[in-house]
């Protein structure tokens, strides 16, 4: 039985944490020495690598990536294709090179996106992105596999999120998407983290509200649950009924 090829590892968030948690239960696991290594491989990580660091390993790093490349390059393909209501995305997996996720591409697997919150469908991709790699990975250290370059006046780009970005402005429609399917696709894509919340105004001070749960039915976006600031999570009737 020949040896899966050793790489090693840059991850820096959840993603990362879980693409590791799936190689780790297929007794994969990365070395901590870079000279000797067949390749690297980068999962989300918050730093730029140098051609000096990842030219290193003899068959150079790949990089598993949360979309179809070319299309979300950036820190926030997976909010950025459910804000934007896809049917569908992927991963793939590439070839790093000294720009943003410019790499040539040696595989992808696409994912259906259903009604999905951010952390269901980043720790969907990164199973799926472990996966890839441990079946390309030995091709592409054999010469089986060729890396092919994107086309990149197909790419587009994402945008950091700020906290900002969770709130929900309740008459803001949308040109392509119905308002009711881009409120619960917002809920969705920043549930966790930065959240969706709007503000009421109660004895004269500013009150954030967080959205804990909703739902959408017939195009129209459903709160379930809300924690108030300072307040415990509870049902939204009986957050309507206490500040009427």
């Amino acid at each position: 039985m020949k040896l899966f090829p050793s790489f090693v590892f840059f991850g820096t968030d959840e993603f990362a944490t879980a693409v590791l948690k799936e190689l780790a239960s297929a007794k994969i696991f990365p070395s901590n020495d870079i000279s000797k290594a067949d390749l690297g491989l980068v999962a989300s990580y918050g730093k730029i690598i140098p051609p000096t660091i990842f030219n290193l390993p003899k068959y150079g790093t790949l990089n598993i990536h949360p979309s179809l490349l070319p299309k979300y390059r950036g820190p926030t393909p997976i909010q950025s294709a459910i804000l934007n209501d896809d049917k569908e995305t992927g991963v793939t997996l590439m070839l790093l090179d000294a720009e943003l996720d410019h790499g040539s591409l040696l595989q992808t697997r696409t994912y259906k996106l259903k009604a999905k919150s951010f952390p269901e469908v980043r720790n969907d991709l990164a199973k799926l992105g472990a996966e890839l790699f441990l079946t390309t990975a030995p091709l592409w250290v054999a010469g089986k596999i060729k890396a092919v370059p994107q086309n990149h006046t197909l790419a587009t780009y994402t945008k950091k999120i700020k906290k900002e970005d969770g709130e929900i402005n309740f008459s803001q429609g949308d040109t392509f998407i119905p308002q009711g399917v881009a409120l619960y696709q917002k809920f969705l894509a920043y549930y966790g983290w930065p959240g969706s919340y709007f503000f009421v105004e109660r004895n004269r001070k500013r009150v954030r509200v967080i959205i804990t749960a909703a739902h959408l039915a017939d195009n129209q976006f459903i709160i379930d649950r809300v924690k108030p600031e300072g307040k415990k999570d509870m049902l939204y009737t009986d957050f309507l009924r206490g500040f009427k």
